[in-house]
């Protein structure tokens, strides 16, 4: 099967390029830039110039292939981009991938969209998810929580910085995943005929509370943490009112996609089932324990790294 694969210069997407290459798939990504996408390239993909904001570009794209894979997505504040990109260059690629008889289409969607349609994403991702299933596509929808890449911005930078962390009054867990571990699920979806026109709920073997990651997070780097606790009741004011300010984005996106990790799902009722029927042994699957203590090591080298260059320059200075 040759794959396209859509937003692979991205967290999600460079992990399933990674891994789709290592299997021994022939691989070719849809990017705007070339030059962005030059690792891509020294990687062994194919790189083809498309752009879901110019539907034009698109068929050319699919010449051959067999597979999509689309892990593009544009940030909540980007409103601009969102009809333009996620709702009419999503539909394009999809009657793209129509008329070039495409195998499987693999679409990454949200967890509890349908409960969020006040969220502009979030509608148009529901929206997306109902238009594949009514294109005669043989498809595949992962409705994802958080991963675990996401949280070094959210909780570990700050604590290291000494910047305050914003969270909610919840107490759901959420069963963040790492994206080395849904690139696993996503490429062995095209190996299992049983998944065809299903949707999957995919998280990890375990749910965090906000409480549990700051603790993990303290511990691992000797330091408490500054956190500011906003009730879900503000939620939508607060998005609202920091919306209008670039320093307070990226504090209303996390605030946005916490209230929609925080609802109550049963989906990790059947965790187990799921690694079940995609044959991946649960303890293949990376812990977020593990994952933070292997980036605070890594930073520590780092650290200690520059601090030696610091101290040579001293005494080269000296002699």
């Amino acid at each position: 099967m040759s794959l396209l694969i859509i937003g692979g210069t991205g967290t999600l997407g460079r992990q399933i390029v990674l891994q789709a290459l290592t299997k021994g798939y022939p691989v070719r990504c849809m990017v705007r830039n070339f030059r962005k996408a030059n690792f891509l390239k020294e990687w062994g993909v194919e790189l083809v110039y498309g752009d879901l904001s110019k539907p034009e570009t698109i068929p050319p794209c699919l010449k051959g292939i067999t597979g999509v894979i689309d892990a593009s997505t544009s940030r909540p504040n980007e409103l601009d981009s969102l009809k333009t990109v996620d709702w009419n260059g999503k539909l394009a690629l999809i009657e793209a991938a129509k008329a070039a008889n495409v195998q499987r289409f693999i679409f990454f969607s949200a967890q509890n969209v349908e409960r969020f349609s006040n969220i502009p994403l979030m509608k148009l991702k529901q929206g997306i998810e109902i238009k594949l299933k009514k294109s005669e596509i043989p498809y595949t929808i992962f409705r994802l929580t958080g991963f675990y890449q996401g949280l070094i911005e959210q909780y570990a930078i700050p604590i290291l910085e000494n910047l305050p962390i914003w969270v909610t009054n919840e107490n759901t867990s959420v069963s963040y995943i790492d994206t080395q571990d849904i690139a696993k699920f996503c490429l062995r979806s095209f190996q299992l005929p049983k998944t065809e026109n299903q949707m999957f709920f995919l998280g990890g073997l375990k749910g965090w509370v906000s409480s549990e990651i700051i603790n993990l997070c303290e511990q691992l780097a000797g330091q408490s943490a500054k956190v500011q606790r906003v009730p879900l009741i503000l939620l939508k004011w607060v998005s609202q009112f920091f919306g209008f300010f670039e320093w307070g984005q990226n504090i209303s996106d996390r605030l946005a996609f916490a209230e929609i990790l925080n609802v109550e799902n049963n989906f990790s009722k059947s965790t187990f089932e799921l690694y079940k029927m995609f044959k991946i042994d649960p303890s293949e699957i990376i812990q977020l324990d593990d994952y933070f203590l292997e980036y605070f090591i890594r930073l520590l080298k780092r650290l200690r790294d520059i601090n030696f260059e610091d101290v040579q320059k001293q005494k080269n200075l000296i002699i």
